[in-house]
């Protein structure tokens, strides 16, 4: 792949990286769990190497998560985001200025170097999450 990213690769593998830190499961397990190295893991979560869809499932399902969970969030200037979707499936789509507001939650988070920390600050987002749907 050229030096110059997909943004979506690179969307992609912010996702990749902010639910195996939420989870604390490191890179190298999820490689292994990936049958690639954790450097490779570190191309995916950089969107230096694009993942390929059969080790996306894969990595969804190493994961817990839905396979469009990755491209939650990812504006499409075509309108085709989303465009995978089945009409059942649960929607982690947020509004434009929730999207970015996430997006800032996100890098501030996988700053936090220390784990027992991101689970406390994990663990508080949640508790308030569930305070405001009361």
């Amino acid at each position: 792949m050229s030096k110059n990213s997909n943004p979506i690769d690179k969307h992609v593998g912010m996702r990749l990286r902010t639910r195996r830190l939420s989870i604390d499961m490191s890179q190298e397990k999820l490689g292994e769990a990936l049958g690639v190295t954790f450097q490779q893991v570190q191309k995916y979560e950089k969107g230096t190497n694009r993942i390929g869809a059969s080790r996306l499932q894969l990595a969804a399902r190493v994961l817990e998560v839905p396979v469009n969970y990755f491209f939650d969030g990812v504006a499409d200037a075509d309108g085709l985001s989303g465009a995978f979707a089945e009409p059942h499936a649960p929607s982690y789509r947020s509004e434009a200025g929730q999207a970015e507001e996430a997006k800032r939650l996100a890098e501030a988070f996988l700053t936090i170097g220390d784990s027992n920390l991101r689970h406390r600050v994990l663990a508080l987002v949640e508790a308030m999450a569930q305070q405001s749907k009361a």
